[in-house]
């Protein structure tokens, strides 16, 4: 099975896609009011934990699809498919909105592997955007130290979200 037939699965049967991506945030907001004002101990934060990373993934790799559609198969955002492209990231941030309210990002087990994750595909993201975009010729007319100073700070980007990501 390609991702492309992936995809047109959950098109054709977005029935188990909203299941998942609505009851997240329900699932959050259940158990925000289950703990009340115990969120920020164990075990209402490995909850929120299991929930962060089940929404999380999915979310973030709808938004780097999104951006990789965008940046570089110059897609248009009027064809992007309501439930691959477009809920789960909604779900995603409906859902940190709800857990925000309970407890601190910093709280939850593992919240920082996640920024450090997403710092590192964002810097790959940018550099392979650039390499993309960039020709032999645009490299004539860009002084070199330019360059440079972009490719430095592309890999401290890297290395500092890999260190996040390592701890």
């Amino acid at each position: 099975m390609t991702v492309k037939e992936l995809f047109d699965f959950i098109g054709n049967n977005p029935n188990y896609i909203l299941i998942y991506f609505i009851g997240i945030p329900v699932i959050a907001g259940i158990i925000g009011l289950l703990g009340d004002d115990k969120c920020d101990r164990s075990p209402w934060r490995e909850f929120f934990m299991i929930i962060i990373y089940a929404i999380m993934i999915p979310g973030l790799f709808a938004v780097f699809f999104n951006l990789y559609m965008f940046l570089f198969e110059n897609n248009s955002i009027l064809n992007f498919d309501i439930f691959i492209q477009i809920l789960p990231v909604i779900s995603m941030l409906v859902t940190l909105f709800i857990v925000k309210k309970y407890v601190n990002f910093v709280d939850i087990p593992g919240f920082s592997k996640i920024s450090g994750l997403m710092m590192v595909i964002s810097g790959l993201i940018i550099f392979l955007w650039i390499v993309d975009r960039f020709r032999i010729i645009a490299f004539t007319y860009m002084p070199f130290h330019y360059f440079i100073i972009i490719f430095v700070l592309l890999i401290i980007a890297i290395n500092w979200g890999l260190k996040k990501l390592m701890k």
